[in-house]
């Protein structure tokens, strides 16, 4: 499909011209959002899009920017959610809760993790057991950002033990608020508490909350997790308020700090090798010709992957399928955070042990140390990435397995 994004340009502008109003609520503007299709313009027509290519989304979003107008609500699990419903449900699923989620309506969270299966995703043990028209849901998931206050949440468990652990699973979307979900959030070592751990007793689930067909729960999943790795070629917000006065802009920061609150710590997670540079020469060991190396070992690596990041978004803009290239991604990435760590420590010495007023950079270099370990498990540990590049990218034969067969019989924690 031919596009001219120059004509998206202008009629993106006459429309927020003729639109765009800050004295409307958040709300009130988001639904002209989902009603124009303007707030997720690569959408389908039909589920609140434009059916535009990915290139156009950046000229979209930089209308939006100039004359500081709100986007369509992108921040935490939702757009996990979003984009596993819109590759997976059937029509009245989409037209139920995309809106919803363009709008900020709805927060959701992801609840795949479990206390006994680590990143094995596949031996998932929470089960869904088929009474009349609903499943009934029993178990326990982990690491579940934002589920303390999530109204949905994206679910995989159990729906055939005879079956091989990877077919016997399905996919369901779930209501939070109901008896027999429990959330509990979980304090983490670097004082934070973004994660929960979730309990089920006996919840519902009704019939049509089945994403896609029964035991279909794993390549699903896959497309959520695709979507989550792509570390750095995520949505961004469009517009900001810039400190702006008004009603919607009040609401929108409100909005933001629920939202962003369990990621206050990631650019921390993230190694934060913006300061390297910085730190040496504040503590003199730039002049050391050892660390200047290892400080060019790391920008280089970290350049390296900004690159790819770029090459993996013009794929993207050309329409092409997002494929496993993003755990290379993330692999890096964890790679960037714990070569951080490493020259922190080295650059720093003792005192990046130190919390509080006496700590380096207000404390932010000791909460590097401990909070770098998170980036290589998250989304998948470092050794899942591994796999994956060599299986999907190498073509690599793939490890013999020790786990097939019906799943009831498969040894496990």
């Amino acid at each position: 499909m031919d596009i001219n994004l120059d004509d998206i340009r202008n009629e993106v502008r006459e429309w927020l011209a003729e639109n765009w109003d800050d004295s409307l609520s958040l709300i009130e503007w988001r639904t002209k959002l989902a009603d124009s299709g303007w707030g997720m313009p690569d959408w389908p027509v039909e589920y609140f899009g434009r059916d535009l290519p990915p290139s156009a989304v950046a000229v979209v979003q930089e209308e939006f920017a100039a004359i500081g107008a709100i986007g369509a609500m992108k921040s935490g699990p939702r757009m996990l959610a979003a984009v596993t419903i819109l590759a997976h449900g059937n029509q009245a699923q989409k037209q139920r809760f995309l809106r919803r989620i363009i709008t900020g309506e709805d927060a959701w969270c992801q609840l795949f993790s479990e206390p006994g299966s680590g990143s094995d995703l596949a031996g998932s043990t929470t089960r869904a057991d088929k009474k009349g028209d609903k499943w009934i849901v029993n178990g326990q998931k982990v690491w579940n950002t934002s589920a303390h206050h999530a109204d949905y949440g994206i679910l995989v468990a159990r729906t055939d033990w005879d079956e091989p652990k990877h077919t016997g699973l399905s996919y369901f979307l779930i209501d939070m608020h109901q008896p027999g979900v429990e959330v509990r959030q979980l304090k983490q070592m670097n004082g934070y508490a973004s994660f929960n751990e979730v309990f089920f007793t006996d919840a519902e689930v009704p019939e049509d909350f089945l994403l896609g067909e029964l035991g279909e729960g794993w390549p699903i999943a896959m497309t959520t997790l695709a979507y989550e790795r792509r570390v750095a070629a995520g949505n961004r917000e469009a517009g900001e308020d810039k400190g702006r006065e008004g009603v919607i802009y009040d609401q929108y920061r409100e909005e933001s700090a629920i939202a962003t609150e369990p990621y206050a710590w990631y650019p921390q997670r993230a190694g934060r090798s913006d300061l390297i540079i910085d730190r040496a020469r504040e503590t003199g060991s730039i002049e050391d010709a050892a660390i200047r190396q290892d400080i060019a070992k790391l920008l280089i690596k970290r350049q390296s992957m900004e690159w790819f990041i770029k090459r993996l978004a013009e794929v993207q803009k050309a329409g092409k399928a997002r494929g496993p290239e993003g755990s290379v991604t993330k692999l890096t990435a964890s790679e960037v955070a714990r070569m951080s760590a490493d020259l922190h420590t080295e650059i720093t010495g003792i005192d990046a042990m130190l919390t509080g007023p006496d700590s380096p950079n207000d404390g932010i270099i000791a909460e590097v140390l401990v909070s770098v370990p998170a980036v290589s498990i998250a989304g998948g540990t470092d050794e899942i990435q591994k796999n994956i590049v060599a299986e999907r990218l190498l073509d690599l034969p793939k490890e013999p397995r020790f786990d097939t067969g019906p799943f009831k019989d498969v040894k496990r924690n």
